[in-house]
């Protein structure tokens, strides 16, 4: 970077730059200016204002000028301390002549107007309604729509990007930036709505201090300086005129700037190459408007030879477009055909094919969904989610085995765990499913299903409806997103499936790196590698990571000699991993709510449990409805409020309620006494009796 850079970037990096101006704009105001800092700067006026103007046209995105309502007050408070100071040099000094005022003012003034100040009246005019009718006008409207639309898609769009999080479309850091960018968009669109009425007041004060300058002028000449009125009026118009061009044109420009700023579309194009792209992506409107000029300029007494030139010129665009628009068509997708088996070989093991662990089939339609050539973006939202849950379950998702079906219908998708089927579904890839998460505020037109993942009502929509849906409060999705989401909550469900004992050595093997001792003392003197995959799996049944391997390595060692149960290790380890449980539950708030069972009902389930070891499955019919009925009416009433819904009952028993309400009551958690860390205070909120 060169020195000049580096003194402008310690004076932006200092924070000093900007009051400097801000003070310096004030002091203008109400100090004297000499001509030739006017002059300055005028000029540096009209600089600025080219500059923010081309920053306009080539920014890709509104938000990379995030800055531009700051600039445009700083300019509108520059501009009208320019005015207040060429006023008084006008005034004081406008009888000398022209030169009084600066050069800037008398070049637009005797050279812009050709010194003809009814000339210049009427172009300061024409200026005036230019910027204040129709460009100030109109982006004041596109900035208040723009802020309004913004602000009430922010749900819709907030509930977007936890949609992708969940599918593992993206991870924490890019929804984390993905949040800041609904923010700053929500805060740009509101500034810029307050901004543009600088722009509409800088107008209306641009046309004020014009009628001031001329009415005051005349004063000053006449009663002041003896001037003759028709000499007067000239001198101090012609000035006045002059001042008003110079302070106009650099707020039509910001204005401009602003209107284009607000009319944007992020892309990855500048406005240059959007325009072109667009504009010219027909070929047809050009051969139309060439017929209709070359029919013009065969019209006797119209200028022939403008309108047949421009005709050839739109003709051979639209020739020329059209030839460069047709490409080589795509070669089909190759599928390798599947190796024919000799009649004469005999039938051997490697013809026993194996059952994919996890499969997905989809219909034909839904094969460009998986096709990379074709740009397929599911096999990636399929990777994203295999990486979110490795990281969230603490073991390898294995890979999805990909296939189409012909006997699926054309839209149609099927999940398998171990080749059977757990979840199915229907996708359109040309919608996107907008999904309503409990409140929104309208109706949408489309194609009303429920969410295959979690059975919420949902439409698909038209792409072009997604910004509508969103400030409706839906959540609007792709047709890969929906799958990916499906898969990794049927997934997360069936988790406990998916770990074996080849994915529990791979554990043991990563753990042998930092505690070698510990591995070599629990597999196999404590307990055989089979003992410790159960109770991995039943703690993923019962939705609890096994991130932390090393605790419950040390808690399987430490109880491998009092029992080889696998349901007491369970419970065991469940203790020791409580406060990750809780966590996991209620956050890091120091306050639990629970539901409690009466004693007498706590009895009569743990002597269900010692008489025949049935458990729930033991109890009077009527008494488990009526349980499960209270259960599910405290855990409703605890999810009214907000709060997580939590069983608290005695470890010998939990086990078997957690069983009894995993089917029957989404969202109860069930926690034994032991399992809440002591640094949490609990609150009753329910107790669940006979």
């Amino acid at each position: 970077m060169n020195p000049f850079m580096e003194t402008l970037k310690r004076i932006g990096g200092s924070g000093i730059g900007v009051p400097i101006f801000v003070i310096m704009i004030l002091a203008m105001m109400v100090m004297p200016v000499p001509t030739l800092a006017l002059d300055v700067f005028f000029t540096f006026n009209i600089t600025l204002s080219l500059v923010v103007l081309l920053a306009t046209v080539y920014a890709l995105r509104p938000l990379e000028l995030a800055v531009f309502p700051t600039i445009l007050l700083l300019a509108t408070l520059l501009r009208l301390a320019l005015n207040v100071a060429s006023t008084r040099v006008v005034l004081m000094h406008g009888h000398t002549g022209p030169d009084s005022a600066g050069q800037v003012i008398k070049s637009f003034g005797e050279f812009v107007i050709g010194g003809n100040f009814t000339v210049g009246l009427v172009v300061f005019a024409i200026l005036v309604i230019i910027n204040f009718v129709v460009v100030t006008k109109g982006a004041g409207r596109i900035s208040e729509v723009s802020a309004r639309f913004t602000l009430d898609a922010m749900p819709g769009k907030q509930m977007a990007i936890d949609a992708d999080l969940n599918a593992g479309t993206i991870d924490q850091d890019e929804a984390r930036i993905r949040r800041s960018e609904v923010a700053r968009e929500a805060e740009f669109y509101g500034s810029m709505d307050g901004a543009s009425k600088f722009v509409r007041g800088d107008a209306v004060a641009g046309l004020l201090v014009l009628f001031i300058n001329i009415l005051g002028g005349l004063v000053v000449g006449v009663v002041q300086h003896d001037m003759a009125i028709d000499e007067a009026l000239r001198q101090y118009t012609l000035l006045a005129v002059g001042d008003g061009l110079v302070a106009q044109i650099p707020a039509l420009l910001l204005s401009t700037a602003t209107a284009i700023i607000v009319t944007r579309v992020s892309q990855n194009q500048n406005m240059g190459e959007q325009i072109f792209f667009q504009l010219l992506a027909q070929p047809k409107a050009l051969a139309v408007t060439a017929g209709v000029l070359a029919m013009m300029g065969l019209v006797p007494g119209m200028p022939n030879l403008m309108f047949l030139t421009l005709a050839a010129l739109c003709g051979g665009l639209s020739h020329y477009l059209s030839q460069s628009k047709k490409v080589q068509p795509t070669p089909p997708l190759e599928i390798p055909p599947a190796p024919s088996t000799e009649s004469s070989g005999d039938l051997s093991w490697e013809d026993v094919s194996a059952v994919d662990l996890i499969g997905l089939e989809v219909g034909y339609r839904l094969i460009p969904m998986v096709d990379r050539n074709q740009g397929g973006e599911l096999m990636s939202r399929i990777k994203g989610v295999r990486k979110k849950l490795s990281q969230e379950l603490g073991f390898l998702i294995q890979s999805v085995h990909i296939r189409d079906n012909l006997e699926l219908s054309p839209n149609g998708y099927r999940i398998t765990l171990k080749g059977v089927t757990v979840g199915e579904g229907e996708i359109f890839p040309e919608r996107e499913l907008a999904i309503n998460p409990g409140q929104v505020f309208g109706e949408l037109p489309g194609m009303t299903v429920k969410d295959p993942a979690f059975g919420l009502n949902a439409v698909w929509i038209e792409p072009r409806q997604r910004e509508y849906a969103q400030t409706l409060g839906y959540t609007v999705v792709d047709a890969s997103t929906v799958a990916a989401t499906h898969l990794s909550h049927l997934l997360q469900r069936h988790a406990h499936e998916l770990l074996g004992h080849d994915e529990v050595s791979r554990l043991l093997e990563n753990l042998s790196r930092g505690a070698p001792k510990l591995v070599e003392d629990l597999v196999p003197k404590a307990l055989p590698l089979g003992t410790v995959v159960k109770v991995l799996q039943n703690l993923l049944e019962e939705g609890i990571p096994i991130r932390d391997m090393r605790t419950i390595a040390e808690t399987l060692a430490e109880y491998a000699s009092r029992s080889q149960d696998s349901a007491i290790l369970v419970m065991e380890v469940r203790i020791r991993l409580g406060r990750m449980i809780v966590q996991k539950i209620n956050g890091i708030s120091t306050e639990l709510p629970i539901i409690t069972l009466d004693p007498a009902l706590e009895q009569i389930l743990q002597k269900a449990l010692q008489d025949g070891g049935r458990g729930v499955a033991g109890l009077e019919p009527g008494l488990s409805e009526r349980l499960l009925k209270s259960l599910t009416e405290a855990a409703r009433s605890q999810e009214s409020r907000s709060e997580p819904a939590v069983l608290l009952t005695g470890p010998g028993i939990r086990a078997a309620l957690a069983k009894l309400v995993k089917l029957s009551i989404e969202g109860l958690h069930v926690l034994s006494y032991h399992e809440v860390p002591e640094d949490r205070k609990v609150r009753l909120v329910a107790t669940v009796g006979r």
